[in-house]
């Protein structure tokens, strides 16, 4: 049995990454230690920070096929550039020029059946690698790295999940911030959605964008509330309108805050944050197991 659940959220900031972190720490001591926490978050992935002894067991290199075309054989019939979905290609006739551009690729092989001049090839680019990080003899962290000037965030997270141990009992999706592609691919598979927000106007603003995604998608969810005693309650009057559950409620706490800025956010943890995320734990455990 392998459970898969995203943590994501509307923005960034709202402690997203401070709460898949901590959940996969308490996870291991009340659940089961077979849990893996997967960064996709890769534009700027930043789990790798809070394990100060976990070592890298291996990378995988992530590539994408590009078309490149042959001007010498082209007729310039525009023929590719009228079957690309992506508008990556661009044909101009009067001056002979055929061109693709990589970042708009997405590999789909469209321009190949156009062709009909044998003048489309398909070459590897480098987009990115996946990191395998070890701890106690177990691959616990696994991340998705996007090379810089990348655009294929979504290509580079659908790989990830290929590489993801399905042994594990329960496998944490960090998602991106935001409810773009990224995120819709983080998600759409997973059996579970914890939503981090914030009580402030911009966290509720970017909740409600990102429940409206999640209503597509058709996912069952719940919203932990981060930095409690910040900002105001009118995010608990809307949660409560349309009655959706609070998993769990984080206080806000400065020092906790200033171990999260230097890298040690595990470390000798708040009684009263570690109470919280024990509770938020025996939740899931229930929504897990029946």
């Amino acid at each position: 049995m392998s459970f898969k659940i995203a943590i994501a959220s509307g923005k960034g900031g709202t402690g997203k990454t401070s709460v898949s972190v901590c959940l996969q720490h308490i996870i291991k001591k009340q659940i089961t230690d077979s849990v893996q926490l997967v960064d996709c978050d890769v534009e700027e992935p930043n789990d790798l920070l809070f394990f100060p002894n976990a070592r890298k067991k291996k990378a995988h290199k992530l590539t994408q096929l590009v078309p490149i075309i042959n001007e010498n054989n082209c007729t310039f019939c525009k023929k590719c550039a009228d079957y690309c979905a992506f508008n990556a290609i661009s044909i101009i006739p009067s001056v002979s020029i055929a061109q693709v551009n990589s970042s708009l690729c997405h590999s789909c092989g469209a321009c190949l059946v156009a062709c009909e001049q044998d003048a489309i090839r398909e070459v590897e680019l480098p987009i990115g690698q996946i990191n395998f990080y070890q701890e106690e003899n177990r691959i616990s962290l696994i991340e998705g790295e996007l090379k810089i000037g990348s655009a294929m965030q979504t290509m580079v997270i659908k790989e990830l999940k290929k590489h993801i141990d399905k042994g594990n009992q329960i496998t944490l999706y960090d998602a991106p911030p935001g409810t773009s592609c990224p995120v819709v691919e983080t998600i759409s598979d997973v059996d579970f959605i914890i939503l981090v927000t914030e009580p402030t106007p911009f966290g509720l603003h970017d909740l409600k964008l990102m429940l409206e995604l999640i209503k597509e998608l058709n996912k069952p969810c719940s919203v932990i509330i981060n930095k409690v005693g910040l900002g105001n309650r009118y995010i608990y009057d809307f949660l409560e309108l349309e009655q959706i559950e609070i998993l769990g409620e984080i206080p806000f706490m400065q020092d906790f805050a200033s171990r999260y800025a230097k890298g040690e956010l595990l470390n000798d943890i708040p009684k009263a944050i570690s109470d919280e995320f024990e509770s938020i734990s025996e939740k899931l455990k229930k929504k897990i197991y029946t």
